[in-house]
């Protein structure tokens, strides 16, 4: 099949299938159906279905039934503030139901996209800490009955604080032992004056950032060093999981996470009402974990903990994109300052993959050159395509042309994009942050749209060096228009991902014309070597 397509129409199949796979891959190729999450549930699933679970489990699907949005929000309502914790970063909450009700961002940078400070916790739903009994007698008290604290404020600019919040219910008296810190992480030990059987929540996911083509929702990693990601709107049914290292409802730059937990700690995640995911743990009578609500920083998350490094996601490409955020981080450290990080990150990816794009610059040259030979010789067989192809296939190995050189170095250059699309997408340390000129954050679109037209334009420059040598008039216009579709396509896009692209752009041109001028040396020495021996002859 391919043998019979020309090299144009082969290069167009390159581009249309570029232009598909970015548009249509989270739709189509959503995380959690990878194979490492199918593996998750298949091993998670059969630990839920181990003898000692089932009783407990049946247990639980019938006295909870998940009905607690609707309890939890009548709660949140009726409830007000007990405890305030002040940091100059931000500015935490506990409610009288023994809630994280509350968590302001200060910092402008992080501003929602009504430039408001950002709320981590969503006014509805659930919220982190809070503890439903399976007793559901006990659970109607608990809900009526508030805590009290002994301390109503806490400041933590420099030092960590403990606070104790204590419920005291008729068969249980309910103690929360919590101690915040200056980077925004809680270590946590709910006690139980009596036995009880009982959950704790992870809390609704923050709700402020949510970008074309970013996943939301909650995420578990367990110590075999699986990530399931359960997307909002997909989650079906309870899934339990064990030997889990962090939970994490997140949108994309920020989250609310916990770990520490023990490893035989039964995690499930439920759905609520619009299938979103809910995540909590069974808890012990007396029950030590620790938390975090912030945004996903790397070097933050490091410096708590190094696992909750894993809380910053990149779907299929983590294996990729993990390791060019650390160079790119890296590069930061160097320069200090993200735009010319990335475009130093540009560089380097551009100089590994030279000896590939250069091959194929070089095979498109080749193709250009004998597509006069080409035409002539389907003209001379016309009518007889076997006789056609063979031609041309002597043609390609006499003159060393390859017709999947130009299209081959295209394909395989997709998975590099997308690995460092999903860096340049999901690294909060880009908010705020700015390159030069006009382009003052790289986590926002560019608002002057100078930097998607100059991308455009660049994308067009670039096609005009670039040889071809279309049969097609409808094709070589469709082909023509493409930096038109891409700046559109650019224009809603994170300035430090355009950057990039119009960088590498920058760097595509550079190569291309060494190459064209290569060929045109070549030519013009061959030229004045025929020259000669005419002159000689003569």
């Amino acid at each position: 099949m391919l043998e019979k397509m020309t090299p144009n129409q082969r290069l167009m199949i390159a581009v249309v299938l570029s232009v598909l796979f970015f548009v249509a891959y989270t739709a189509i190729f959503p995380p959690e159906k990878s194979s490492e999450t199918t593996k998750v549930e298949q091993s998670k699933d059969q630990n839920s279905q181990a003898p000692s679970q089932p009783q407990a489990s049946k247990k639980v699907e019938e006295t909870l039934k998940h009905e607690i949005s609707a309890t939890n929000m009548m709660a949140a309502n009726d409830s007000n503030t007990l405890v305030t914790v002040k940091n100059s970063k931000f500015i935490l909450k506990l409610d009288t139901l023994g809630r994280i009700s509350s968590k302001v961002l200060l910092q402008d940078k992080y501003n929602d996209k009504h430039d408001k400070h950002a709320e981590l916790i969503p006014a509805e739903g659930m919220k982190p800490l809070f503890v439903r009994f399976l007793d559901s007698n006990l659970n109607d008290e608990a809900i009526k009955v508030a805590y009290t604290a002994d301390l109503s404020e806490l400041s933590i600019e420099d030092n960590s604080q403990k606070v104790t919040l204590t419920q005291k219910l008729p068969d249980v008296t309910v103690t929360k032992e919590i101690t915040f810190f200056p980077d925004g992480h809680y270590d946590a030990k709910v006690s139980l004056s009596n036995d009880k059987r009982y959950f704790v929540y992870l809390g609704q996911r923050p709700r402020i950032t949510e970008q074309m083509m970013t996943i939301k929702g909650a995420m578990v990693y367990t110590d075999d060093k699986i990530v399931t990601i359960v997307e909002d709107g997909n989650a079906e049914g309870r899934r339990t999981f064990s030997g889990v290292e962090l939970i994490s409802a997140f949108d994309q730059y920020s989250a609310s996470i916990m770990y520490g937990f023990a490893r035989d700690t039964n995690i499930l995640v439920e759905r609520d009402r619009d299938n979103n995911p809910v995540v909590y743990f069974e808890a012990l009578q007396n029950m030590p974990f620790s938390g975090y609500i912030g945004q996903k920083e790397y070097k933050t998350l490091d410096s708590i903990n190094p696992v909750l490094t894993n809380a910053i996601e990149y779907g299929w490409f983590t294996f990729a994109s993990k390791p060019l955020f650390q160079l790119l981080s890296w590069l930061h450290g160097i320069f200090g300052n993200w735009g010319w990080s990335i475009i130093a990150l540009t560089l380097i990816i551009r100089v590994i993959l030279y000896p590939l794009t250069y091959k194929g610059m070089v095979s498109m040259q080749k193709m250009k050159d004998i597509a006069p030979q080409v035409k002539a010789v389907q003209a001379k067989y016309k009518g007889d395509p076997q006789r056609v192809n063979a031609a041309v296939m002597d043609l390609y190995k006499k003159h060393g042309a390859n017709p999947l050189g130009g299209c081959l170095p295209m394909l395989l250059q997709i998975p590099v994009f997308f690995a460092i699309y999903r860096v340049l997408l999901n690294a909060v340390e880009l908010q705020g942050a700015p390159w030069m000129l006009w382009v003052q954050d790289l986590s926002r679109m560019d608002g002057t749209f100078i930097l998607p037209i100059l991308m455009g334009a660049s994308m067009y420059y670039q096609q005009k060096l670039t040889p071809s040598n279309f049969t097609d008039p409808l094709q070589e216009k469709i082909f023509k228009y493409l930096p038109v579709i891409f700046t559109f396509f650019f224009i809603t896009f994170p300035a430090g991902l355009v950057l990039y692209w119009f960088v590498n752009n920058l760097f595509s041109i550079g190569q291309q014309f060494i190459v064209n001028q290569q060929f045109k040396n070549a030519k013009d020495l061959e030229i004045a070597a025929h020259k000669h021996a005419e002159k000689k002859d003569d």
